[in-house]
């Protein structure tokens, strides 16, 4: 698999720790913990306690790392994580790479956890991607206000994922109707082809087993998942895992905060579970999250171009889901802000474009730049699938 991994974005910082062997006769740091999932992934957490730590060293294997820290309130507060990983397939070392330190995706206060799995929502950077992996090095710099409590590392191993009926995969594409067929009300469009939670190996007992819903979705926002551009197709399943267990075991979200993902070749995954055809509230859009969906598109965007494939899987699902509620894809609606961290205030009232990007609602670049220039493209061609 080729990977291509974000630049790295270099914070001015007050004062730099590479993290070291702990000095002769000092405390013990606490050793890595690590959570395995019925599908055979697993999550390591290593210690970023006080001086103790991280010179570069051998892991076990993993795919998809970022840090957490105990306090979901609490941000690096000018602080950042840097991190260098090993290759497992060539032995090199990567360049040091920033990990993105702002909550751009993540759940609403209604949204807190509740179900069966339990725990706490977590602090959390956003997750890289690294491909495989087997060894890590980390540079931590603390911001004015100090490291957050419980500050760590978490790397995130996919596995082989939870086995499942073939016939339980794939929710077969709907055929657009036929000139005989009687016309359907409103707007709606041909369902795409959807590649179900057990299609990708979702370990279902990792997620809450209860469900939220949200009012009747009218909204879709366009996210890139910051992860390799050039993969094999074939190891979307891997990506999402790796994403779904950093969502829940280590941020501590109830479930995968995308309700749908799109991979290079144009394939619709589902992402949080409750239903593909209803408005199950997602953890994407932070503040913007009721009456929306997320679509997340598996790569980054920023300068690479998105293959025309990707372009119409996002299409077609947007043109889908949009239009169970007779909204046109190609035209305006009206959201409420319910969080202050948004890029509007708490109870601002917001006109989107139907299909919006990331960026429209959060201060982040998401999708990138470059699928974010495809939208219009993306809103004119699902409103010719909804018949408009």
């Amino acid at each position: 698999m080729r990977i291509s991994l974000p630049a790295v974005l270099v914070a001015g910082c007050t004062a730099a720790l590479l993290l070291q062997p702990a000095a002769p006769g000092a405390a013990a740091e606490p050793g890595p913990q690590r959570r395995v999932s019925a599908g055979g992934g697993s999550v390591t957490s290593l210690p970023l306690t006080g001086v103790r730590g991280l010179a570069p060293r051998s892991t076990r294997p993993f795919e998809l790392l970022g840090a957490v820290w105990d306090d979901p309130e609490r941000t690096l507060a000018g602080g950042a994580v840097r991190v260098r990983t090993r290759s497992a397939v060539t032995g090199a070392w990567s360049g040091w790479h920033e990990l993105e330190a702002d909550a751009k995706d993540g759940p609403d206060a209604r949204d807190g956890r509740d179900g069966p799995a339990g725990g706490a929502a977590h602090g959390a950077t956003a997750p890289l991607w690294t491909g495989p992996s087997d060894g890590v090095a980390v540079e931590v710099v603390a911001g004015p206000g100090g490291l957050p409590e419980g500050l760590r590392i978490e790397l995130v191993d996919p596995g082989q994922g939870a086995a499942a009926p073939s016939a339980a995969r794939v929710l077969p594409a709907e055929p657009p109707a036929g000139p005989s067929a009687e016309p359907p009300a409103g707007h709606p469009a041909p369902r795409p082809g959807i590649v179900t939670r057990a299609g990708w190996g979702a370990d279902e007992s990792l997620r809450d087993q209860d469900f939220v819903y949200t009012g009747p979705v009218r909204e879709v926002f366009v996210h890139h998942t910051a992860s390799a551009t050039e993969y094999a197709c074939a190891d979307a399943p891997r990506v999402i895992r790796a994403i779904y267990q950093y969502h829940v075991q280590s941020s501590g979200w109830r479930d995968i905060g995308y309700n749908f993902l799109v991979d290079r070749c144009g394939t619709v995954y589902e992402g949080r579970a409750g239903g593909v055809e209803l408005p199950v509230f997602g953890a994407h859009t932070l503040g913007f999250n009721p009456d929306s969906s997320g679509v997340a598109a598996i790569g980054t965007f920023v300068t690479d171009t998105p293959p025309q494939e990707l372009v119409d899987g996002i299409t077609r699902i947007a043109a889908w889901k949009l239009g169970l509620t007779d909204q046109d894809a190609a035209g305006h609606t009206r959201l409420v802000s319910s969080s202050d961290a948004s890029r509007y205030p708490k109870g601002t009232e917001v006109v989107f474009d139907t299909v919006s990007g990331h960026r429209d609602a959060f201060n982040t670049e998401c999708p990138g730049t470059v699928l974010y220039g495809r939208l219009g493209d993306i809103r004119t061609a699902a409103a010719l699938l909804q018949g408009r």
